[in-house]
């Protein structure tokens, strides 16, 4: 049986909201192993007049616990 764990985690980008959620993922590696899984669960952008300035993540992480 394994033990898994969920994260959350904002992240950021100026390119797109998949590179906000790879960036995510890329932060969380730093630190934890065994990442199974990213679910985003929210998406927003930043609107500076009519541009979009900035992609906005909340994603949930699940890795496994050893």
């Amino acid at each position: 049986m394994s033990v898994l764990k969920v994260i959350e985690i904002m992240s950021n980008s100026d390119k797109s909201w998949e590179d906000a959620t790879r960036k995510a993922v890329k932060h969380a590696a730093k630190s934890l192993k065994n990442i199974r899984s990213v679910y985003v669960q929210e998406q927003s952008a930043v609107v500076d007049g009519d541009d979009v300035k900035e992609f906005r993540v909340n994603v949930k992480i699940t890795f496994e616990v050893k």
